[in-house]
């Protein structure tokens, strides 16, 4: 039996049978869904020698030898420290990644092999976006490794995932938008135009709490999907500055809400989908941040006011470190919209 230890710290125990190194140590890790499982990381001769190693992998994991670390091991050690510096949707996509990798949680992870890593992304029952999730896992894990001195060839470089489809997303037609304007009155519609005039993602809206708002300078101030994007400033354009003000009298903790609650996307995209019947239209919330760019670069708008309007990391080097510009400036773009 083990030794009783701290939680999460790890045992040592004697296995049976006559063995030259007959002591080995474990170590608790945490999968992504939570559920711990018991890893071995080496071997020992004596009690009194694997307790050493246990204390010395709890004060560094990496002074255990390093042949004898497995995927889950390397997973946690990744997490812990690469995966805060990725954005909140990276992180979430590649934590749900790891669970289809489950299969080699106990294998030592210098004997992954690419056809394995291709395994888990053919295996996943998920589309493009989930294998290619799963093989930018790979590409993490293998560049720690290495840079650990783990491994000496990166595997992942040899595995591939479904491509991309090409995109179907169209802006909104002239048509569908003064259709929109002549139901503004009904439900739900004036969200879908404060979409079109702000260009935030679906949960950068969802999620935004009215304290996000200032109607006296008349901005927005949200967003939070990369690090350009996060807490960016958008102006209200002028046309819906009623319908934003309407939603922000209600005095609710979050922007919108559905029944003084925060909407879930699932509610959202219902109740989005009744506003499209109403005007005919088939679109998704991303066609109107889709056609919100599409409008302004129709207009000859500034292309550093619209990749800062949008949360877009500007392609220009020049554009991305020396051109600042005001908040009036960004008035000036967002008016643009007609």
């Amino acid at each position: 039996m083990c030794k009783r230890n701290p939680n999460g710290y790890g045992c040592v125990t004697r296995l049976s049978g006559n063995r030259t190194r007959p002591w080995i140590i474990k170590v608790t890790v945490s999968d992504e869904a939570g559920k711990t499982h018991q890893i071995p990381v080496g071997y020992a001769e004596t009690r009194e020698s694997a307790l050493i190693m246990l204390a010395q992998y709890n004060n560094n994991p990496w002074n255990i030898d390093r042949d004898k670390v497995t995927l889950a091991i390397l997973f946690q050690q990744w997490a812990n420290i690469k995966l805060p510096k990725l954005s909140k949707s990276s992180r979430g996509a590649l934590k749900s990644a790891f669970k289809h990798c489950s299969k080699y949680y106990g294998v030592k992870y210098r004997l992954i092999k690419a056809y394995q890593m291709q395994e888990s992304i053919d295996n996943c029952g998920y589309g493009y976006a989930t294998q290619g999730a799963i093989k930018a896992l790979w590409g993490h894990l293998d560049r720690f490794a290495f840079e650990c001195d783990i491994i000496d060839k990166m595997y992942s470089q040899l595995i591939t995932a479904a491509p991309v489809p090409d995109t179907k997303r169209t802006p909104f037609t002239e048509k569908q938008l003064e259709d929109l304007w002549y139901f503004v009155s009904e439900p739900w519609v004036d969200t879908v135009l404060i979409f079109l005039y702000t260009g935030f993602r679906l949960n950068e809206l969802l999620t935004m709490k009215t304290g996000q708002i200032d109607m006296e300078q008349k901005i927005f101030i949200g967003g939070f999907k990369t690090r350009s994007g996060k807490d960016r400033i958008v102006p209200i354009h002028p046309r819906i500055q009623p319908l934003v003000r309407k939603w922000v009298d209600k005095g609710e903790e979050y922007f919108f809400t559905y029944q003084s609650r925060k909407i879930s996307t699932t509610v959202y995209y219902r109740l989005w989908k009744s506003v499209m019947t109403l005007i005919n239209a088939d679109k998704t919330p991303h066609e109107a941040r889709h056609t919100m760019e599409t409008m302004l670069d129709n207009a000859g708008a500034n292309r550093k006011c619209i990749d800062m309007i949008m949360g877009h990391k500007s392609k220009d080097v020049g554009n991305r470190v020396y051109n600042h510009k005001t908040l009036e400036q960004l008035r000036e773009t967002i008016a643009l919209l007609k």
